[in-house]
């Protein structure tokens, strides 16, 4: 099919909406897009919109200072940051260590959100859709694996918890061999768990909106609903991955700073 003197390719029209890029193309008809600084990507230019975006909703709406609630945005927000502590941070790592890590795991669950419906508006791309901006939020819970359960529960105890109890002698050095792969493994899915996720709903509606260039206007009224519902389970899916990584975090972190359960 000849578009614009071109000829029109759907893998490219899937790269160009979910790639990385030094241009923002806002996708508003009649205007070009806009060339970022070289230092910058879109996907980073998105990262700080979200965490102004947060600065703001938490700046204008949360109660700091303990006071009765303002109105139904200040007790939805509330509600969100009790649940995480109550029932993610203090179940999964206890309560001294769940209510320290509680402002880790709200920052997961809500830039996350944010991140991931952000990119369901065309003037916004999905930088949860790239695999280093979701590495690098595996970085930080791989940190607290590491570094932190090291100055909580020391070196030796660390290090014993890769050994296997009541495992005959001879299986130990496969014991440790499986827990250490298991020990890399656990952070990584969470990196790709949630890259694959918002990367493959993206597809999906692309594909779809691409082939009406393709088919031309003929399969518009049958592909005009599926669209809907596919962009709808895509905004429940944005929630349900923020949980997911958050809890997931909640608990690898867990195992290691209490290895004895």
């Amino acid at each position: 099919m000849e578009q614009t003197g071109e000829q029109f390719s759907l893998g490219d029209h899937l790269l160009h909406h979910v790639a990385n890029s030094h241009e923002w193309n806002l996708q508003l008809p009649f205007i070009p897009a806009i060339p970022l600084p070289v230092p910058l990507s879109l996907h980073l230019v998105m990262q700080f919109i979200a965490v102004g975006l947060l600065g703001f909703v938490f700046w204008r709406f949360f109660d700091f200072k303990g006071k009765y609630p303002r109105g139904r945005w200040t007790n939805a927000i509330e509600a969100v940051v009790i649940f995480v502590r109550d029932d993610i941070a203090i179940s999964m790592l206890g309560e001294e260590d769940g209510r320290k890590l509680t402002p880790l795991l709200c920052s997961f669950f809500f830039i996350i959100l944010i991140l991931n419906l952000m990119g369901l508006i065309p003037l916004f791309s999905t930088a949860t859709a790239n695999y280093n901006v979701t590495g690098g939020l595996m970085l930080v819970t791989f940190g607290f694996m590491t570094v932190g359960a090291i100055r909580k529960v020391g070196l030796k105890k660390f290090c014993g918890a890769f050994v296997l109890p009541d495992l005959p002698a001879w299986l130990t050095p496969l014991g440790v061999f499986i827990e250490v792969l298991s020990f890399f493994i656990k952070p990584t899915v969470l990196m790709i768990r949630l890259f694959a996720n918002m990367l493959g709903g993206h597809f999906v509606i692309l594909t779809l909106t691409g082939l009406t260039a393709v088919l031309g206007a003929v399969i518009v009224p049958g592909v005009v609903p599926v669209v809907v519902f596919v962009y709808c389970l895509e905004i429940i899916v944005a929630f349900f991955q923020a949980f997911v990584f958050t809890v997931l975090s909640a608990q690898f972190i867990g195992m290691m700073y209490h290895p004895e359960h």
